[in-house]
């Protein structure tokens, strides 16, 4: 069973702006934790623990669930963005990112089945359903930056539905088996995928 530290332990010195920016990556990190670990139902009170801060502070960064499920999920496309922006990046570089991020989160998963249809729609108000397709386009610039030509996900929707169809293979009680799942899943498809991890700068 993983040992988590205290909260005394991850507890950072009060230290005014900095210490807030500090709780904040904290509690984006502990929510990503919590919701792999539980889903996205996992009491705040319990995000708030594993981050080592008071459910005080977690509400004063984020007001309510949905505010902190969006953090998650932009700090999930951000990484994505920056793997495919670093020098050297590559398609199989950027999908082992992607790749990471699906076995961690399975809010990303849902961002990445979002559909983009709706967002066309004249009629559309759903502001979270927006919030949701602009991350799941910005995932898609990303990756189609690095489709070399004749790729065989080189097709107008063939690259997301691809990632869809990995993400929807992405179950399993742990970590290890949801990686295995998806490997297998890019290899039925014929999509080489670099080493699965988060990226690191």
């Amino acid at each position: 069973m993983t040992q988590h530290p205290t909260a005394e332990e991850r507890r950072p010195a009060n230290d005014g702006p900095k210490a807030a920016a500090r709780n904040r990556a904290a509690l984006i990190a502990a929510a990503r934790e919590v919701y792999a670990e539980h889903g996205l139902g996992a009491p705040l009170s319990g995000i708030a623990r594993r981050a080592g801060v008071g459910q005080g502070v977690l509400y004063r960064h984020f007001p309510d669930r949905a505010a902190l499920a969006d953090a998650v999920l932009e700090e999930n496309v951000r990484e994505v963005e920056q793997a495919a922006a670093a020098a050297g990046a590559t398609l199989a570089g950027v999908l082992g990112v992607l790749t990471w991020h699906l076995t961690e989160s399975a809010a990303f998963i849902g961002l990445l089945h979002a559909d983009r249809t709706a967002g066309r729609t004249e009629d559309r108000t759903d502001g979270v359903h927006a919030h949701a397709s602009d991350l799941s386009e910005r995932v898609a610039r990303s990756l189609r930056g690095h489709l070399t030509g004749g790729h065989r996900l080189g097709g107008a929707d063939d690259l997301m539905l691809a990632v869809a169809m990995v993400s929807g293979a992405v179950t399993g009680p742990t970590r290890a088996e949801r990686e295995r799942r998806a490997l297998a899943a890019w290899r039925l498809l014929g999509v080489q995928v670099g080493a699965v991890r988060p990226f690191a700068g």
